[in-house]
């Protein structure tokens, strides 16, 4: 009988084999054209979104007028910026500035176009935020002192933001024509920055990629083995079926796994390079880019055990796959609208996507005020209430607002990521032990 190498185990033993088991997998991996054609179109679906990303990044968005002061309703040749600010009637053509002592010169219309934008702190969502009165036609003389602070709060011309924990909603109380003019290709290039990262994380790499990458590579991980007979010889060597599984899905994850992270670190680096802002990157967007990539990973793998231990269930596998990932794809859009949903719950991707919200309101803390603040482009009347001048929405609002949700486990967000990570290994686990288990009651043909 052959004698042990000196210093080897039945552990070393079992684990070089193991470990050969993986290396067998990545290889069958890398030399099959399907591999290759599932991971290319899975980089072709994310770079043509990419593309409309730059695109939206390089094109200019026009500024429109949210409150009206550029124009000049009496014909005088005064905007009704300029006559409220120097208190004259914007609806008479023999009073305007140029009547007084001394005459005032007319300011040019496009003074008044983004003259008012947002300077509200959105830092902390917990406390009130106040905005200022930039362009002067609320500190001005059209208005008396007791008009100036039409929300009683004591400070003339400015806005109170709060947030009624009751409804769910910020409420604005604000002094007339503060803020009522936000700048479009400012706000509309940092909503369409946030839509983005947030749309390709969700549904392009944790629902996209996490479920169609691993439907294709993992359902047959056990069973084509099973099917050609090399299972046999896997099952022959001194080693459980339960290692085989886990190896099998290691040799998986050494192939999906650094996919990812390339594609992943790509997109993170082009947006943080076009992304909105004085900066020259991005770097506190990296926070959410690894949440998206650390969802993903987790996604890939219960994916991974789910379509595999399908595999091993029956021969036809993939037929049971499509209807979970039907049902992962409902759950995808419900998380996006109803994240307290209890039915998310009972899915994987509404797990993962709790850890890409997570990672965005910590790099974020604006954005739900952010987001409501799209909506909002106009002024307000003496009373203090809010109005939208021509009803306009800001632009990159509409995306932000689908895109973005709240954190529905009612945790802040470090502890809504721990516990989603811990309930996506948890899933993990399961997934495998039940499958090892079949696959333990299987005959090797």
């Amino acid at each position: 009988m052959m004698e042990k190498k000196r210093g080897e185990t039945i552990w070393t033993s079992l684990d070089r084999k193991a470990t050969a088991i993986a290396e067998f997998t990545m290889r069958q991996y890398r030399t099959r054209l399907s591999t290759w054609v599932v991971l290319g179109v899975g980089f072709l679906a994310i770079s043509v979104v990419l593309l409309f990303y730059i695109d939206a990044m390089n094109t200019e968005i026009e500024a429109i007028d949210n409150d009206g002061d550029s124009f000049d309703w009496d014909g005088d040749g005064y905007v009704n910026g300029q006559e409220f600010k120097y208190g004259t009637d914007i609806y008479d053509a023999f009073s305007h500035p140029g009547l007084l002592t001394p005459p005032i010169e007319p300011e040019p219309a496009s003074m008044y176009i983004n003259e008012d934008d947002y300077d509200w702190d959105y830092s902390d969502a917990s406390t009130v935020k106040t905005g200022f009165d930039n362009d002067g036609d609320c500190t001005g003389t059209s208005l008396l002192p007791s008009q100036q602070d039409a929300n009683g709060d004591g400070i003339p011309c400015n806005i109170i933001l709060s947030y009624d924990s009751i409804s769910g909603t910020y409420v604005v109380s604000a002094d007339p024509n503060v803020d009522e003019d936000p700048d479009e290709e400012r706000y509309g290039k940092e909503a369409q920055h946030r839509a983005f990262i947030l749309g390709i994380g969700k549904l392009g790499f944790v629902f996209l990629l996490s479920i169609f990458i691993p439907l294709f590579l993992a359902t047959g991980l056990i069973r084509d083995e099973m099917t050609s007979g090399t299972m046999q010889y896997m099952t022959a060597k001194p080693i459980a079926r339960g290692e085989i599984f886990l190896y099998r899905m290691l040799g998986y994850l050494a192939i999906v796994w650094p996919y990812l992270l390339v594609v992943c670190s790509m997109l993170a680096l082009i947006s943080g390079f076009m992304g909105p802002g004085d900066q020259f990157f991005r770097f506190a967007d990296l926070g959410v880019w690894f949440s998206i990539l650390i969802a993903a990973l987790l996604a890939t793998l219960v994916y991974g055990m789910l379509f595999a231990f399908l595999g091993v269930l029956w021969k036809y596998g993939i037929i049971l796959a499509l209807p979970i990932a039907a049902w992962e794809l409902g759950m995808a859009l419900l998380s996006m609208s109803v994240p307290e949903s209890s039915f998310l719950r009972m899915s994987v991707v509404g797990w993962s996507m709790s850890i890409i919200d997570s990672g965005a309101y910590l790099v974020w803390p604006d954005m739900a005020m952010f987001t409501e603040a799209g909506s909002w482009a106009g002024g307000s009347n003496n009373d203090g209430s809010f109005f939208l001048f021509g009803g306009n929405e800001l632009p990159g609002y509409s995306a932000l607002e689908w895109a973005q949700s709240d954190l529905g486990l009612g945790m802040g967000p470090y502890a809504t990521s721990v516990v989603s990570i811990v309930v996506l290994l948890l899933q993990a686990v399961f997934f495998w032990f039940i499958g090892q288990l079949i696959f333990k009651s299987k005959e090797i043909v």
